[in-house]
């Protein structure tokens, strides 16, 4: 793992903003982001990069909206794989392209996945796939009142 080394500490105040700007826009032009942080565009530049080549920028993405691309049901699946089925399950997970996120988490369950499908059916086809190898218990997305965002960024003083 990469670690942040400025000459001058960790992240810093600029640094920070310009996570946070983009965290809320990837799109957001470098001339954009200097005006905001009061920096030039080439220094603004140099920044992003230093924040990418350590490894706090791993990447840049859009937000897709599920229902606009016609699945409306989204559902966190709870699984805890028959002893000896991890790796199987773990195969399974990766291979099914309705599961948009999964973690590997600690207590009666050993995974956590989130699943974007069409309908009740399409989610009963989907957990059908893990069921052989691992217990499951399924819960409907209703709403998200908390979107996904930047975890806190600690500025270093």
């Amino acid at each position: 793992m990469k670690y942040l080394r400025y000459e001058n500490g960790g992240i810093d105040r600029i640094d920070a903003a310009l996570l946070d700007a983009l965290g809320a826009n990837a799109r957001i032009s470098n001339a954009e982001l200097a005006r905001l942080v009061e920096l030039s565009a080439p220094s603004v530049s140099e920044r992003i990069k230093r924040l990418e080549e350590a490894g706090v920028i791993e990447g840049y993405s859009a937000k897709i909206n599920p229902d606009a691309l016609g699945l409306p049901l989204s559902a966190w699946l709870r699984i805890r794989p028959i002893p000896g089925q991890l790796g199987k399950v773990t195969e399974i997970l990766q291979g099914l392209p309705e599961i948009v996120a999964c973690d590997r988490v600690t207590g009666e369950d050993c995974f956590v996945a989130r699943a974007h499908v069409k309908s009740v059916k399409d989610l009963e086809r989907l957990i059908d796939q893990v069921i052989p190898y691992a217990m499951t218990n399924t819960s409907i997305i209703q709403s998200s009142p908390v979107e996904p965002r930047l975890p806190p960024i600690l500025v270093h003083k």
